[in-house]
């Protein structure tokens, strides 16, 4: 992987004097940085770019961004961080289910800006440590998750469309079964940062990441809400190395 010094990140914003700001910030700090006025330009730098981080508005000329972030995530898992003016909690939510690894708005502080792309970064190369190790199947009450491509199988063998963020709150629950996850905790693997205590993301995330697990042969939720801690996953975890 690169040094974090040598990421290529590109801005996706039809506000061109925004990037020539935001590109006097990230290359203040050694970051390569490059512009997408659009959706389709986007692609178009994606294509012919090695982007290691991509940071969005949602309000784009051609098409919104959060139809852009699906189309970037089924093509890639390249990390994506939201920039826009829309500062509602349902805006945010939004955002990360459409794949993003975080969110901010706008205004902002160039040091926030900085702090958040290098947390999504280094959360980044520390899943890709993982994903180097030799497990790469986790098998869990007839479930099975491929840690590779980030696939969900349901019981039958029928693949089941996760987001980003559904996949990191899985491999939390995964990775510690039968131990209660506190709210905060959960809200910090959302966005990698506190939210205000008010905050129903987590609730919400939870509640998606539930239906989406949810099956038949299980009379009660995989997912287990503790009353007043937080969320524990129900079920013994096997861990597993393709041959």
């Amino acid at each position: 992987m690169k040094p974090m010094s040598h990421k290529k990140i590109l801005l996706v914003d039809d506000d061109q004097r925004l990037c020539r700001l935001v590109k006097r910030y990230i290359e203040k700090h050694e970051y390569d940085l490059v512009c997408a006025y659009s959706a389709d330009d986007a692609h178009k730098m994606l294509e012919e770019n090695e982007i290691d981080l991509t940071i969005l508005d949602i309000m784009l000329p051609d098409r919104d961004g959060l139809t852009l972030a699906h189309e970037i995530r089924n093509l890639s898992t390249v990390p994506i961080i939201f920039l826009s003016a829309k500062a509602e909690i349902d805006d945010k939510i939004s955002g990360l289910e459409a794949g993003a690894d975080d969110y901010m708005t706008k205004p902002f502080e160039e040091k926030e800006l900085i702090a958040r792309i290098q947390t999504v970064l280094r959360r980044t190369q520390a899943s890709d440590s993982t994903s180097n190790k030799s497990n790469t199947h986790a098998n869990f009450s007839g479930w099975m998750l491929n840690l590779i491509n980030q696939q969900l199988f349901s019981p039958e063998g029928i693949s089941v469309d996760i987001t980003s963020t559904e996949y990191r709150l899985l491999i939390a629950f995964l990775g510690r079964p039968n131990v209660t996850i506190r709210r905060e905790e959960i809200l910090n693997i959302l966005s990698g940062r506190e939210w205000s205590p008010l905050d129903r993301s987590a609730d919400m995330a939870i509640s998606k990441l539930r239906k989406k697990l949810s099956h038949k042969s299980h009379e009660a939720d995989l997912i287990r809400t503790i009353r007043n801690k937080g969320y524990q996953l129900t079920s013994e975890v096997q861990f597993t190395e393709s041959h």
